[in-house]
């Protein structure tokens, strides 16, 4: 995929749901991985001419895994003079050493946010943007679904009222596939997570039930995307 599909269908999820007004200044939380790679690419892109001014402040949150090397996201960021904040933690000896949780994923997520709003507020920022695509979408209504019995997923756009800062994805209309394509043709330095649970997460799980299914149903992600967008789940709403 070019960069000028990633930047229109960008374009169309910030548009449609009013994601930047003029003058955000705008967090973008980087994990190393190919989602929040493409998502700075593309708002990079788009910054240079969309015609409400905005900035763009990369941030990753480093757990403290010893083998976790952003060397290359650093020269990504400076070669795109996007201004790049590390903020190390001891998160992950905390979860892992410390606590031993035999179910870390929730109170890292927790940690990995506390610590991330943190520093987006000494930035001085005020919106954060997440790289959740198309499949992220309909892989957390599943989850909802089987797990917690609610038809339920998150909200193109997020009014966090403790931190006072707004939360917005971008790239809701991108499907995986899309970035995984863009991130080939681009070469980006994809982070491999040095997380030891990995790939062993309920997420996981619903990623690889929605490969299953759409296999078996071709078309059914488009379905249950459209669905949500016709449902009352709040926020999906188009304005």
């Amino acid at each position: 995929m070019k960069l000028q599909q990633v930047l229109s269908y960008v374009r169309k999820a910030i548009d449609e749901y009013q994601m930047i007004e003029a003058g955000d200044r705008i967090a973008i939380g980087i994990s190393g991985g190919k989602d929040s790679l493409t998502l700075l690419y593309a708002l990079n892109g788009l910054r240079r001419f969309y015609p409400l001014p905005f900035e763009i402040h990369a941030i990753t949150v480093d757990l403290g895994f010893e083998n976790l090397n952003l060397d290359k996201v650093t020269k990504l960021c400076k070669d795109l003079n996007v201004q790049y904040t590390i903020v190390k933690t001891d998160i992950a000896k905390i979860v892992f050493n410390d606590r031993k949780e035999k179910n870390p994923c929730a109170l890292c997520a927790k940690m990995r946010k506390g610590a991330l709003n943190e520093a987006i507020k000494k930035a001085g920022l005020n919106k954060i943007a997440y790289a959740h695509h198309k499949d992220d979408v309909v892989e957390t209504m599943l989850l909802s679904l089987i797990f917690e019995g609610r038809f339920h997923t998150f909200a193109p756009v997020t009014y966090l009222d403790r931190t006072d800062l707004t939360v917005i994805r971008p790239m809701l209309y991108m499907n995986e596939a899309d970035v995984i394509g863009f991130v080939k043709k681009y070469g980006l330095p994809v982070v491999k997570s040095p997380c030891p649970v990995d790939g062993r997460t309920k997420r996981e799980y619903a990623g690889n039930l929605l490969h299953d299914l759409t296999i078996e149903n071709p078309g059914v992600r488009e379905r249950m995307f459209t669905a949500i967008q016709r449902s009352q789940i709040s926020g999906w709403n188009l304005k």
